[in-house]
């Protein structure tokens, strides 16, 4: 069995009813969802032990990378055993008897805001930040302060007893998170058996053309790199880099150009090889 088919318990970031909260249930069906305060929490909750695995958003189709989550991996002692996919559908939420029309602010994550950006404009409302969607529904519900509303899901609405002014609030159409399930344990399905990610972190030398050198090997083994993040080391003097490419070590032509990359680098580092979810055939 895979590590998502034995889980009994999921960490995710947030208070009931987020988007991580939805991604566990999609994915993670028979799993207890366990919900943890902040991104460390949920790593945490793994490498203690309390919890199987964790689900944690990565990046979105309109805002980006989820800040902070990147910074986190490489530092986590933990696996990358599966990724998911969940389209985003944002509802305005606020106490029963709340008019559209006499709303002023509206709390929500900040990528939550971000990915609703032109809709808050158009309508003249006040963004505030929140630590996670849900969390600002919970708030809402029990401050009720007038003309005061959150951003988040049509499930945080039914926990906290909220009517939903508005629907699919999201800027664009293909609104959609990509999520990583991290476990303690290193797990990877066998080579042949189907497209797979392998994700990894590694810092170049710091000499000339050395991130050129070291990503030659990708292109002429035929691999695709799908995602590549760059971080500044403390001295500025070096980068780090965050990379996911379709293939698996196993394979040659990874193995090849996970080798030539080595060379120019003094640091790397697997984060973990899965299987690659079937929203990226579509």
């Amino acid at each position: 069995m895979t590590p998502l088919e034995r889980a009994r318990t999921v960490a995710f970031q947030g208070h009931p009813g987020a988007y991580s909260h939805l991604a566990c249930r999609q994915t993670l069906a028979t799993a207890e969802a366990v919900a943890c305060a902040s991104f460390e929490d949920a790593f945490a909750a793994v490498q203690e032990g309390r919890t199987d695995l964790a689900m944690i958003p990565i990046e979105n189709s309109v805002a980006g990378r989820v800040a902070g989550v990147h910074m986190l991996m490489p530092h986590g002692e933990l696996s990358i055993v599966g990724e998911t996919f969940l389209r985003v559908n944002h509802h305005l939420l606020a106490p029963q008897g709340t008019r559209l029309a006499d709303l002023t602010h509206v709390h929500s994550h900040e990528q939550a805001l971000g990915q609703c950006r032109l809709y808050l404009r158009r309508r003249g409302l006040v963004p505030v930040v929140a630590a996670d969607t849900a969390g600002a529904a919970q708030m809402v519900a029990e401050t009720r302060v007038p003309g005061h509303a959150a951003i988040a899901s049509s499930l945080a609405g039914e926990i906290y007893d909220l009517d939903v002014l508005d629907a699919d609030l999201e800027d664009a159409d293909h609104n959609t998170t990509r999520f990583v399930i991290l476990s303690a344990e290193p797990w990877r399905p066998a080579a042949g058996n189907g497209a797979c990610v392998t994700t990894f972190v590694f810092r170049v030398r710091n000499v000339p053309a050395a991130l050129y050198k070291a990503l030659g090997g990708f292109a002429t083994n035929g691999i695709n790199m799908t995602k590549l993040e760059s971080y500044v080391e403390p001295n500025f003097n070096q980068a780090r880099f965050y990379a996911d490419v379709i293939g698996h070590p196993d394979e040659r032509s990874l193995a090849n150009a996970l080798e030539e990359l080595a060379f120019f680098s003094d640091e790397l580092r697997v984060l973990g090889t899965y299987a690659a979810h079937p929203f990226r055939g579509r």
